[in-house]
């Protein structure tokens, strides 16, 4: 099959080559550069996989750095240049046109697993090799103890032409002889070597048990051992060895000499020390990342008795305003500075700071009295931060938000102490920022609910775990039912039945109060028609009238008007039947892009009641202009009349209201009506109609029926 001309084989081709082209000169392969492409081809086509899939396959990049290993690719200079090819032109001939910073951070993550994959694979070969020679110098004891004595000249090509290290000492650590390999690793004479004992071979990262087994091995103990070590060379750097020293003995069987083998490991210790950081370390401001800061906090957590921790979580206040407005860029170097000062907040012992991503830092702190060190870290971090940041000619202000967590060792998990430290930071951001907070137990509890009922919305509608209540309009002239008010409960499987002060803003802020709100408008009017069908025109004042309650999510919606005229249209319940409650608040400084669906809602007959008048303080000449017909005052203006007589100026207040709204042609509902003095007041002051518990709590649909009946029949 024919690649189409720059088309994705093609273009997957051309990445193939340049990577063979580049990796070639380093390999140790018989092949021919164009053989070395076409193995090397699949291994570019599973890269193109990778970074175009739709999950990112870490263990599969890490098999391709592995792959290298088979294709003798075994130079690091061939994982450099790998990588360097991989980094530059994977995106650029295998990302499809895609969404390049999406591919570029993709691209970048394959190349750290290529690195694991890689030094993981050569590491294995090495050991294998290792131990076969080792076990090759083992099974050769007794041949090697005979043949320096029967054959030196044998001896010599065996020992010379070897690639790892080999040298030999007496039981006193006495450097007998050392090979070339062994002296290019060293970087030394050869006089020099022979010169020192063993035990002047000492290092201070040696591993406890190294001399230990040393001992044991020139006692005839232990036939040999196998330790990762450390020398110092001549010039002051570190050569980091894999080392195998066995035991010799003479044809008698007792101890001679001691065989060292040496295979140099410094290059593969320093790389992997440098995946490790780039593992551990945020890439742009240096710190610690996300993953190296739970390591410390798990460790801290699992501390003995007596011990305990603190937790600054920060959040920088607008940061979302300065990357939109002045770039990325900016942001960035933003970040760095921010990071840079964190830094300097936390230079004691057991203090650490770290970048969880985005504008989010951590800074713990460690130790038995963190109570009061927790609290001086949050004030060095505000204090850090109270200075302006000046990035490209503009002095920036820099504001955070932090919450404090502090408690003993052994209590909480890693997961639990940043969960709690991110909701006390939103408390902090929620009460006007640029502050901290300290974890509160309650509040957390409180956070977790809210949470859990926000992302349980979406099914309970779909379970159908949302039910209405119908609360009864009664007319203070003749006590007739004029209608009800309808009130959708959550019948929650954990929580019980929840009123809509506990989810109404949880809907309004994931968007679910459209639909929910779409939902009670059609239960409400079927249950007027079912009204209608059950009475008809009999009850006191005619057909009862069902008032339901828009949100301003709802208000704003473009399908509120369709959806009202569908929903009417369907069931065939006539607009008058049908009252729809907008707050005050809501249309405070209304322009009349968001009045216009209420005026045609007005025009086809249905009522418009503005609810909770008098907590919004509009301006009552703005009455004029709303689309109005009934206003329900708050329940806020009842309280004071639970006695007769009520307040004289109270009593001045609400008639004032109501002649208002008598002049403009609106009729007045009052909320909260719990006592018979309240509804008598309100009946001499001229309020059209009441409801409150005084009437009838909330309740099914069969209570309004049994109501209304009463009216009916007299």
């Amino acid at each position: 099959m024919t690649a189409e001309p720059g088309g994705p084989e093609d273009r997957l081709r051309r990445f193939a080559t340049i990577w063979s082209r580049a990796v070639f000169p380093v390999t140790s392969t018989s092949l021919t550069r164009p053989e070395f492409e076409e193995e090397l081809l699949p291994l570019a086509r599973r890269l193109s996989e990778i970074l175009l899939a739709h999950g990112f396959d870490a263990d599969e990049a890490r098999q391709v750095g592995a792959a290298l290993i088979d294709a003798h690719c075994t130079d690091p200079e061939a994982l450099t240049r790998t990588l360097d090819c991989v980094d530059a032109y994977l995106v650029l001939y295998c990302g499809e046109d895609g969404p390049q910073e999406e591919l570029r951070m993709r691209s970048s993550r394959i190349q750290h697993a290529m690195a694991a994959g890689f030094a993981q694979a050569l590491r294995e070969r090495t050991l294998a090799e290792q131990e076969a020679i080792a076990q090759a110098a083992l099974r050769a004891q007794g041949v090697v103890a005979q043949a320096l004595h029967a054959s030196e000249a044998r001896f010599r090509a065996v020992f010379e032409g070897a690639a790892i290290g080999i040298g030999i000492a007496d039981l006193d650590g006495n450097v007998l002889q050392v090979n070339g390999a062994l002296l290019r690793m060293f970087g030394g004479s050869e006089q020099t070597l022979r010169s020192r004992n063993v035990l002047e071979w000492a290092h201070p990262e040696d591993a406890p048990q190294t001399w230990r087994l040393y001992e044991e091995l020139v006692r005839g103990e232990r036939e040999h051992y196998h330790v990762e070590k450390a020398f110092n060379r001549s010039d002051g750097t570190v050569l980091w060895t894999n080392l195998t020293v066995s035991l010799l003995r003479d044809a008698d069987g007792e101890p001679q000499y001691q065989l060292a083998l040496m295979e140099d490991t410094t290059e593969r210790r320093l790389l992997n020390l440098r995946l490790r950081y780039e593992a551990t370390h945020d890439a742009l401001t240096g710190l610690p990342n996300r993953t190296l800061f739970f390591e410390r906090l798990e460790k801290a957590l699992s501390a003995g008795e007596g011990q305990r921790f603190g937790l600054c979580y920060l959040d920088l206040d607008g940061f979302k305003t300065i990357n939109d407005s002045l770039g990325h860029s900016a942001g960035d170097r933003l970040l760095v500075e921010v990071a840079d000062r964190l830094q300097s907040c936390a230079t004691a012992p057991g203090e650490m700071v770290a970048r969880l991503g985005g504008d989010e830092f951590v800074a713990l702190t460690t130790g038995p009295a963190t109570q009061r060190e927790v609290d001086d870290l949050a004030d060095r971090i505000m204090n850090a931060l109270v200075t302006p940041i000046s990035i490209d000619g503009r002095d920036l202000m820099v504001r955070g938000s932090i919450g404090i967590v502090e408690g003993p060792a052994g209590e909480r998990t890693p997961a639990e102490v940043l969960r709690s430290a991110d909701i006390t930071m939103y408390r902090a951001k929620s009460a006007g920022g640029n502050r901290f907070e300290l974890a509160d137990p309650e509040a957390d509890a409180r956070a977790i609910t809210r949470h859990g009922l926000t992302t349980a919305l979406p099914a309970a509608l779909d379970r159908n775990e949302f039910f209405i209540e119908y609360q009864p309009l009664v007319h203070l002239g003749d006590g007739s039912v004029r209608g009800a008010e309808a009130l959708v409960r959550w019948l929650h499987p954990q929580h019980g039945v929840l009123g809509p002060d506990r989810f109404i803003p949880l809907a309004e802020h994931t968007g679910l109060i459209v639909p929910l709100g779409r939902w009670v408008l059609e239960e409400s009017i079927r249950q007027a028609r079912e009204w209608r069908e059950r009475y008809g025109e009999d009850t006191v004042a005619g057909p009862l009238r069902i008032n339901v309650n828009l949100s301003p999510c709802q208000l704003s919606h473009p399908g509120l008007v369709q959806d009202t005229v569908d929903i009417l249209e369907r069931t065939g319940v006539a607009p008058e039947a049908l009252c729809l409650e907008v707050t005050e608040s809501a249309l405070i400084g209304a322009d009349d892009d968001l009045l216009k669906p209420l005026r045609r809602l007005a025009e086809m007959g249905v009522d418009i009641a503005l609810d909770d008048f008098g907590t919004g303080y509009s301006n009552l000449a703005n009455l004029r202009r709303l689309p109005v017909s009934i206003l329900k005052l708050d329940r806020s203006f009842t309280q004071s009349m639970q006695q007769f007589p009520a307040d004289p100026v109270d009593l001045k207040i609400v008639e004032g209201i109501v002649s208002l709204a008598h002049s403009l042609d609106l009729a007045v509902t009052v909320e909260g009506v719990e006592t018979g003095a309240q509804a008598e007041q309100l009946r001499i002051l001229g309020c059209d109609t009441a409801q409150g518990w005084y009437y009838a709590r909330p309740g099914p649909p069969e209570r309004l029926h049994d109501l209304a009946l009463v009216d009916a029949t007299g």
